[in-house]
């Protein structure tokens, strides 16, 4: 608690206002993670079995990539945006100010424990706030290197670091301590526990969570590149990513085809064992291993289903034939396993989908601009892709984040700078005009505020 007043003091003194302070903490947060890159590779695949080039791609570049974007666009993100006045208020101007919140929670997962917890710090810098940062216990040598990074960079009273099993932890520093903004990254049910805990103080939030994110393949789509860029998204991680594919609908006439090119792929990219490869991951615990290892009975496997739970290995496993109601029907697949579904028509396609509705992605893989917008317009999700899957994220000009059960607020670029923001709205009005129609008494006057006021 004596921390957390810490930062409370610090924040209200002003300091981190200023641009010059944002401005240096973010270079120094780009260094350290620059010093500590060998580290973070090595911790990844300790905890994840991730090679250099994936870590670069989704964890230690993107992180990059995103400072970059924040520092070189900083001042104008803090500069006011002007906004025009309405007739009844000339002529005064208008404009809205950026304002920081304080002091933020942010809490990140284990999926990918570097990029999603330091992506959203970017941006809570950024916006000119002191920040609690809560890591997942269960990529512990990832969270041992972040520790380090944050210590060796900032004073607890600035970003403060706190480690712990998290059912005990989080409840503990939001009892303790009112938060101006909390920042959560995992699955719906804790997001909905944290969500309940901020509202009986009144305290905002952002939840990225997760969802049945479909992949629909048109009988029109190129099937070569969708299996490529589908499998490709779906394995990485071993398939531990919020925006993996998670099922596939594929018109009925292209499903064969479908399921050749994607063995023809997974053998490409993993070889003919890919416990083996160095492309391929591995699950984060034994707990998840015994999650997604269930899976597999709910369905006719096409191809994959080997395991090693010494190794927490599964191997990247394409099934068929599965009961709308089953299990990895109804849940968040979060593992390497992709269900294939035919369909015959649109309106069949679409009931399967609105199961389970408002998923955080949604892709499609089609050559017609009428079915592309047909799509769009008629499923509600967070964000996706036509023609690719899951490097939507990776734009950090695209705001992130889902709706509904799949989450609520976005980040990303300036998209986290306006989170970690309040929006200040400011009207600056003359003195030399102040005509007396504005004053008492009224009567009279309906008419000409009917002019002014429509």
């Amino acid at each position: 608690m004596e921390d957390l007043l810490a930062m409370r003091h610090f924040f209200e003194t002003g300091i981190t206002k200023r641009y010059e302070f944002r401005k240096q903490q973010l270079k120094a947060l780009k260094a350290s993670v620059e010093m500590h890159e060998h580290e973070i590779y090595d911790a990844l695949y300790t905890d994840l079995k991730k090679s250099k080039e994936e870590c670069w791609v989704t964890e230690n570049g993107f992180l990059i990539a995103e400072i970059n974007a924040a520092i070189s666009n900083l001042k104008a993100w803090m500069e006011p945006d002007r906004v025009a006045t309405n007739l009844l208020n000339l002529p005064s101007s208008s404009y809205v100010m950026h304002e920081p919140l304080g002091v933020v929670l942010i809490i990140g997962p284990w999926n990918y424990p570097l990029q999603l917890l330091f992506t959203p710090l970017v941006g809570a810098i950024a916006a000119g706030n002191c920040v609690v940062l809560k890591p997942s216990e269960f990529a512990p040598t990832t969270s041992g290197v972040m520790k380090k990074i944050i210590e060796e960079t900032f004073t607890k009273e600035y970003v403060l670091f706190v480690e712990g099993d998290g059912v005990t932890v989080v409840p503990q520093l939001m009892n303790e301590f009112t938060f101006d903004h909390i920042f959560y990254t995992g699955s719906t049910a804790v997001g909905k526990i944290i969500y309940k805990m901020a509202a009986e103080k009144l305290v905002p939030v952002t939840l990225e969570l997760g969802g049945k994110s479909p992949c629909v393949v048109e009988f029109d789509a190129d099937i070569k590149v969708a299996a490529r860029r589908i499998a490709m998204t779906k394995f990485s991680n071993c398939g531990q990513m919020c925006v993996a594919p998670d099922y596939i609908l594929v018109h009925e006439s292209k499903k064969q085809e479908l399921i050749n090119e994607m063995k023809i792929v997974i053998h490409n990219f993993f070889g003919d064992d890919a416990s083996q490869s160095d492309n391929y991951g591995k699950m984060i615990n034994a707990k998840q291993f015994d999650r997604v290892i269930n899976y597999l009975k709910d369905g006719n496997i096409l191809s994959g289903g080997k395991f090693n739970k010494e190794k927490l290995f599964i191997e990247p496993t394409l099934i068929d034939n599965v009961s709308l109601d089953s299990s990895v029907m109804r849940d968040e697949i979060f593992g390497p396993v992709l269900p294939i579904i035919s369909f015959s028509s649109f309106d069949d396609a679409k009931k399967i989908i609105q199961l389970n509705k408002n998923p955080l992605a949604f892709y499609v893989f089609t050559s017609s601009k009428q079915k592309e917008e047909q799509w769009l317009n008629s499923i509600a999700f967070g964000g996706g892709c036509v023609n690719n899957a899951s490097w939507h994220l990776t734009n950090h000009h695209l705001p992130f984040g889902g709706r509904g059960f799949s989450g609520s607020g976005q980040y990303h670029g300036r998209y986290s700078f306006e989170t970690f923001s309040h929006q200040k709205a400011i009207m600056k009005t003359p003195t030399w005009f102040d005509p007396s129609i504005k004053y008492p008494p009224f009567k009279g006057k309906l008419g000409l505020f009917k002019l002014v006021i429509r």
